[in-house]
């Protein structure tokens, strides 16, 4: 613990070392944008193919994709990408922005995730402040980038981040990490079945799915990391930036109102907000409200 105070109480070095890491974790952030997509669109394959029951000669064969498995290669050409060519940002501006084997242009959303993802660990930081919490806080920042991307990219909210993400929440809060437990717990509990009601009701009305299950659940985590108090916050900031963003697509971009856009990044970004000015928006909500 000593060694944790003297690394929180030297300021230069927590956030060097918050630069380092997290440039690190939105290089890992990339392949699991990449790749847990494709893991689930296999796992549901071969639970079809089971449930079918089609036989064995006649499934689809292909390398399992795993998060370490095959190993990065270039897509044009399949030049195995070296660990010298795997630096984050570094790399990419060296090589540049171009396959060393093919000159295939590489990207430029691999260097701007991991820039990001560094930008936004050190503003967590920065405004939290140095402290145990702080640091558990990045976790939930590192979350919502993955999932902000990969909602963007295929309309999906893994279960395998946002429920980890949730029992992590609700555990650091029984421990004292966070916040109250009852307000985490509360937290959970109002902020699934509040876009589970709408969901239904929605439904119900129109024969149609407003939304995924996914947004149930990644609220669900943000209410337990945040507490019960600001989740009409996140909904509303959420709400209101899926209208505009919405609208605008319709009506600049001819986006067909039959299509589909994805909810996750706007709650994702609302939560942001909330972890970071909370205590703030919190005060102005209270003003709004008379309270």
């Amino acid at each position: 613990m000593a060694t944790l105070d003297i690394f929180l109480s030297t300021p230069w070095l927590l956030y060097l070392t918050v630069t380092f890491i997290s440039l690190c974790i939105g290089s890992f952030l990339n392949v699991v944008i990449l790749r847990l997509p494709k893991m689930m669109h296999q796992e549901w394959r071969c639970q079809c193919e089971a449930f079918l029951e089609v036989p064995e000669g006649e499934r689809k064969q292909e390398e399992p994709v795993t998060l370490s498995r095959p190993a990065s290669t270039c897509p044009s050409c399949g030049h195995k990408i070296r660990a010298w060519e795997n630096i984050p940002v570094i790399s990419y501006l060296l090589l540049g922005g171009k396959c060393s084997g093919c000159k295939t242009h590489i990207s430029a959303r691999y260097p701007i995730i991991e820039a990001v993802t560094a930008l936004f660990s050190v503003i967590t930081v920065v405004i939290g402040g140095p402290s145990e919490s702080t640091l558990l806080a990045l976790l939930l920042v590192w979350a919502l980038i993955a999932l902000t991307v990969i909602d963007f990219d295929t309309q999906l909210l893994p279960d395998s981040i946002t429920l980890p993400l949730l029992w992590l929440g609700l555990m650091l809060s029984y421990f004292g990490y966070l916040g109250d437990f009852n307000s985490a717990f509360l937290g959970a509990v109002v902020g699934y079945l509040s876009l589970w009601s709408v969901y239904w009701l929605f439904k119900l009305a129109t024969g149609k799915e407003g939304m995924g299950h996914g947004d149930f659940k990644l609220l669900a985590a943000l209410g337990a990391w945040l507490g019960w108090e600001l989740l009409p916050v996140v909904i509303l900031l959420s709400s209101a930036v899926g209208a505009v963003v919405g609208i605008s697509l319709m009506v600049f971009k001819k986006h067909g109102r039959e299509v589909p856009i994805p909810f996750g990044p706007y709650l994702a970004a609302a939560g942001l907000l909330c972890l970071w000015f909370g205590i703030e928006i919190q005060e102005i909500w209270y003003r709004l409200l008379g309270v």
